[in-house]
């Protein structure tokens, strides 16, 4: 998104009366990546305005979280405000790291600024709850990127039909999307069907995993009841599981412990038709200095399942306001500003992938790049993992179940299922979830 709409948006945040006085200063801590920067950018114009002097303070993702918590449960106030995983709001809200922004949702409307589901899943805890801990900041999914001259060449689109008796184009299912992974793996050319996530160290295997079970009609389990039995086991996740198995049948060789890094490659190296990967990733693609096939890179949102329904797996993160920061009553003047609709374009206009529904709705930004299209898509129909405060163990199960399966081989989708879902019956019962 960087350096598009330009001239889109002039004076931004210039509905601040004046410029004030203060020698107020806020930090703000976030993984070191490229959105980050973008938002060091945006803030600097907050202090061009107000004097307010912000800081993006970073460190990499591999650290994010631990120096996050340890700075929460010492109760420091380096801090001012967090832009942390959504799997955060259990933990955080639950341990009292964040300040409720409960009465500020509801006086500025937020819920009404962004999309529904980001609200849903980046900003309230418990689910349903009507309790807010943080504004939707950076949207972001899982969807997929293609080789667009692959998919239009005439003798491709030719025999492709005449084997499965439709046009070659983009997936509008999973059975098509599983077709074309087929019909592209070809070994002795050193080109491959498809790229996914199978990473088991943190959440790729996860978010992949989602998009198959979401599609699928299936489910992790009850939110309210926290039921996983027949559920997270049931015959539409287990249809599920051997349509991702299945697409790993399909990846380049040495496929099996890959994430964003490699899943881009995939397009750069000319390995595959389509790779899964976070939208957050999807610039570098376009960029012919680091994508030497920018020019034939396409993009499109997961495919629909076997009976019509359509969702991805959500990642990106809300901010929210340390408990512990000595400046709350600025930190909540910022994200007034942050949530204005000429903020929010600015945001967009900069790089970061806002979550603001008149945005992401607007044709200027669904036009602006060659994947905003499908991220407008993707953000109204995202799902996210589990963020009660012992997601990481139920995150950790699900790893160590699903990955000997998919990659190894290891036992029938049913069998790896209802293992997965003893673990987290057991799990939801040591924190008395449910009860």
């Amino acid at each position: 998104m960087r350096g598009t709409w330009t001239g889109l948006v002039a004076g931004v945040g210039m509905t601040l009366m004046s410029t004030s006085a203060y020698s107020q200063e806020l930090t703000i801590f976030w993984a070191e990546w490229d959105p980050a920067n973008y938002l060091q950018e945006l803030v600097n114009e907050y202090e061009a305005e107000t004097g307010v002097v912000v800081t993006v303070e970073t460190t990499p993702w591999a650290d994010f979280q631990t120096k996050a918590f340890t700075e929460f449960n010492a109760q420091g106030s380096a801090y001012d405000l967090i832009v942390g995983d959504s799997q955060w709001l259990g933990a955080a809200s639950e341990a009292g790291h964040y300040v409720e922004l409960t009465e500020f949702f509801n006086a500025n409307k937020v819920g009404d600024i962004m999309a529904p589901a980001t609200v849903k899943y980046y900003a309230e805890y418990p689910g349903n709850s009507g309790r807010y801990w943080a504004i939707p900041a950076e949207g972001d999914a899982v969807g997929w990127s293609y080789r667009k001259d692959w998919f239009e060449d005439p003798a491709e689109m030719a025999a492709f039909e005449a084997k499965y008796g439709y046009p070659l184009g983009v997936p509008a299912d999973w059975k098509q999307l599983r077709d074309i992974a087929e019909f592209f793996h070809r070994p002795d050319q050193n080109r491959y069907g498809i790229a996914i996530y199978t990473d088991n160290s943190y959440d790729a295997l996860a978010m992949g995993f989602e998009n198959a079970l979401f599609s699928h009609g299936g489910e992790l389990g009850d939110p309210n009841t926290f039921e996983v039995e027949g559920i997270i086991n049931g015959p539409k996740a287990v249809a599920a599981l051997d349509a991702y198995r299945e697409l790993y049948g399909f990846t380049p060789p040495g496929w099996a412990k890959t994430f964003f890094v490699e899943n881009n490659q995939a397009i750069t190296e000319n390995l595959a038709a389509m790779s899964m990967n976070f939208f957050a990733f999807f610039p570098a693609l376009l960029n012919e200095t680091t994508n030497p096939n920018a020019a034939n890179t396409g993009f499109f949102a997961n495919p629909a399942g076997p009976s019509g329904d359509r969702f991805a797996a959500l990642g990106g993160q809300g901010i929210s306001v340390v408990s512990y920061s000595q400046n709350q009553e600025e930190a909540m003047k910022f994200l007034e500003w942050f949530i204005k609709d000429e903020t929010q374009k600015r945001w967009a206009e900069l790089g970061g992938y806002t979550a603001s529904a008149a945005v992401l709705e607007s044709q200027e930004f669904r036009q602006a790049t060659p994947y905003n299209e499908a991220f407008y898509q993707t953000m109204f129909i995202v799902k996210d993992f589990w963020a009660v405060p012992e997601y990481a163990e139920l995150l950790g199960q699900l790893n160590n179940r699903l990955y000997p399966h998919i990659v190894g081989g290891e036992g029938t989708a049913q069998e790896t299922l209802d293992a997965l879902a003893a673990d987290w019956k057991a799990t939801f019962a040591k924190y008395g979830r449910g009860q």
